[in-house]
């Protein structure tokens, strides 16, 4: 399936129940270790950056929020475009420039883009998108709706001035936004802390007036109930708040960054919290989901990435005339 009915039906599914979720999660992990396999075969160009042990944040962000809300966020967006509702086909042939992509395979990885679901262009430029959301905002504001936007982003980004305005900016305005800062503990090859004197990035927030919260990013249910109050405060006129998910990256920066930088160990702690692990035990405890139910979501969501991959793969090259074709001029 492609195109806005699938995405829109894609997302009623995410809100049906925790098994949803779980499997929501699951198809993100399968999703970007196969991107990342299909970079190292030749089959994608350019460059990615994928997100695996995010997968709860992307999944607790889409569940929490409606699809007529905006959402911005960064060059590491294909969680977030999944959970939010666009199909693996539209995907992956975006990221492998093909015409089926979501924007006629001329954006590639990093500039996904369904409007159906609330996903504005994904952005290249390191918070690029959070004065962007600022504006989302702005626009339900004067036009009177209970939309909301949300701005995703990385901890690097909470160091630039396009952080600082928007958010100054949202507080002053009291604009209808939730900044939800991904820190996934480095900033491309730099540790937090080596670039961020501040522990929690959350702090911050007492600077522009307006809550801030730290939040357990390797669990859905708690990240989705923390974006869920934010955007409640939101939609009540009680202006934005700055949600910081703590989380980690088990890939490297992008392409082939093999993450030499990092302490020995703190990938494998980090690895005894894995959201998709954790998930699927706290369900088979709960009696949400059998072990068997698990396998029969696993190999669905398998069969779906494969043939979303030998679709696009059958697709049609984008092509320098295909740049052109939406410009105007007079």
């Amino acid at each position: 399936m492609s195109g806005a009915n699938a995405s829109l039906d894609r997302r009623l599914h995410l809100k049906s129940g925790r098994a949803a979720r779980y499997e929501a999660m699951f198809e993100i992990r399968t999703f970007e270790d196969r991107v990342q396999a299909m970079f190292f075969e030749g089959l994608v160009h350019g460059t990615t950056h994928t997100c695996q042990g995010q997968e709860a944040v992307s999944v607790g962000i889409a569940a929490a929020a409606r699809p007529t809300d905006s959402v911005t966020c960064t060059y590491r967006g294909h969680g977030h475009a999944l959970a939010l509702g666009m199909p693996p086909l539209t995907v992956l042939a975006e990221i492998m420039g093909r015409r089926i992509g979501s924007v006629g395979g001329l954006g590639g990885s990093m500039h996904l883009c369904d409007t159906s679901v609330g996903l504005l262009p994904t952005f290249a430029i390191v918070g690029a998108g959070i004065p962007v959301a600022a504006g989302a905002a702005l626009t339900a504001q004067v036009k009177g709706t209970d939309g909301a936007a949300i701005a995703i982003f990385g901890d690097g980004a909470a160091n630039i001035g396009a952080f600082h305005e928007g958010l100054n900016l949202a507080a002053i305005w009291n604009l209808p936004a939730v900044f939800i800062c991904e820190n996934n503990q480095y900033g491309e090859y730099s540790a937090i802390h080596l670039t961020t004197p501040v522990e929690n990035i959350a702090d911050r927030a007492a600077s522009y007036g307006i809550p801030g919260e730290v939040v357990d990013g390797q669990d859905v249910d708690t990240v989705e109930a923390a974006v869920s109050v934010a955007l409640a405060r939101a939609r009540a006129g009680e202006g934005p708040t700055l949600l910081e998910m703590k989380t980690y990256r088990y890939a490297g920066h992008s392409r082939a960054d093999t993450a030499p930088y990092r302490p020995e160990g703190e990938f494998d702690r980090w690895y005894e919290r894995d959201p998709i692990n954790t998930y699927r035990r706290r369900l088979i405890e709960d009696g949400e989901m059998t072990e068997e139910e698990a396998e029969q979501i696993e190999a669905r969501v398998a069969a779906r990435i494969a043939e979303a991959e030998a679709e696009a793969s059958a697709a049609d090259q984008a092509t320098v005339e295909d740049m052109f074709t939406n410009i105007h001029a007079p």
